[in-house]
């Protein structure tokens, strides 16, 4: 007999600022979701952060009668701030990411010189995933996928039919994740890539970002076999030596992503702010001459 794979009830929501999109995953109205990739929205000029993009997600798990499980992290991110502490107080749920999140918040408590109070066991999430784990709905079972690469730490999720990748691939005119932050290797991209590659070629993969090539519509949905046939880094017959040798020249001419250090200062403490100084204040640290990328 043919298994049925289910296909969840996936809402998008695109962010143009940090041109990420946040999903919320579902099986019907009025019942469980999860929320994954969420953005926080922050103004580097003002040093001020807003809810607006949280306030979109709030909004339509509010219209929906949801009730949020899981609020989930593919990864830390290096180019916008997670929502995940605010949706928290506002809905509920688990905050989950990948177990690994400890290497990341090791290396970066050095790079940031963190107060001794700082903890790198990932004690800030509530829930920390590992490979073979599973995050349930209502009916459908989350799988937790190890992908590293780009981070050592980053997971996809596999509800039924539809993956969420995070940064690990792009849409097939874009390509695939950069590799040069700390922790990051093209070899074990590759991989992860070839994991995601080798699942049925209808499976939808929804997408963390999106930075058009072209004038082309922003999109953030894609399936496997559309990667296999077109994705311009790891198309089929693209070799890993290959791979690396490309994704090495490439990462060697890329820029800083523009909020990678307020970014993952927030993110490696699931959303949460450095404790306030003696003035009430909270603050961000900018390590000069530090990350060499």
């Amino acid at each position: 007999m043919m298994q049925v794979i289910p296909h969840p009830l996936v809402h998008g929501i695109f962010d143009p600022a940090t041109w990420t999109v946040t999903y919320v995953v579902y099986e019907r109205v009025g019942g469980a979701c999860a929320i994954i990739d969420s953005v926080l929205d922050y103004d580097p000029k003002a040093g001020r952060t807003s809810h607006t993009s949280a306030d979109q997600v709030v909004s339509f798990v509010q219209a929906n009668n949801l009730h949020v499980r899981w609020i989930l992290e593919t990864h830390a991110h290096a180019d916008h701030l997670t929502a995940a502490s605010y949706l928290k107080e506002k809905l509920g749920g688990q905050i989950g990411i990948g177990a690994h999140i400890t290497t990341v918040q090791q290396v970066f408590q050095k790079v940031f010189n963190l107060e001794p109070e700082f903890k790198t066991d990932g004690s800030q999430f509530d829930v920390l995933l590992q490979e073979g784990q599973t995050v349930q709905l209502d009916t459908i079972a989350g799988e937790i996928l190890d992908v590293p690469g780009h981070t050592p730490a980053c997971v996809a999720y596999k509800f039924g039919n539809a993956v969420f990748v995070g940064d690990t691939l792009f849409m097939p005119d874009v390509g695939t994740a950069r590799c040069d932050f700390p922790g990051g290797d093209a070899k074990t991209l590759y991989t992860s890539v070839q994991k995601l590659l080798s699942l049925p070629s209808d499976t939808r993969l929804f997408m963390c970002h999106d930075y058009p090539p072209t004038d082309r519509p922003v999109a953030y949905v894609s399936t496997i076999a559309e990667q296999r046939a077109h994705n311009i880094h790891v198309h089929d017959g693209v070799r890993e030596a290959e791979f690396v040798a490309m994704r090495t020249q490439r990462d060697a001419s890329l820029e800083m992503p523009v909020l990678i250090l307020p970014a993952v200062q927030v993110n490696i403490r699931a959303g949460e702010f450095a404790p306030a100084e003696a003035n009430g204040t909270h603050y961000l640290k900018i390590p000069l001459n530090v990350l060499a990328l």
